[in-house]
């Protein structure tokens, strides 16, 4: 999960060296929460026009998650 956000984030950057994932232990619930660091430069191309980049990111983490059967939650920093 964790390798998928980080060629998602990027392939998305222009300082892809920067990115980096911290990934809590799960809550309660079961939730893995990801917290996404990019560039202060990149921010704009993570989140996107509207939010719509970081919306597709989240539904891709989602729908790999339900594939395998867990909770996650991600965090753009």
């Amino acid at each position: 999960m964790e390798e998928l956000l980080l060629n998602i984030a990027r392939g998305l950057v222009d300082d892809p060296n920067s990115v980096s994932i911290v990934a809590d232990e799960p809550d309660s619930r079961g939730t893995i929460v990801y917290h996404l660091h990019v560039a202060e430069g990149d921010m704009g191309r993570v989140i996107g026009k509207q939010g719509r980049i970081a919306k597709a990111i989240r539904t891709v983490m989602k729908a790999r998650a339900t594939r395998d059967g867990v909770r996650v939650q991600v965090d753009i920093d």
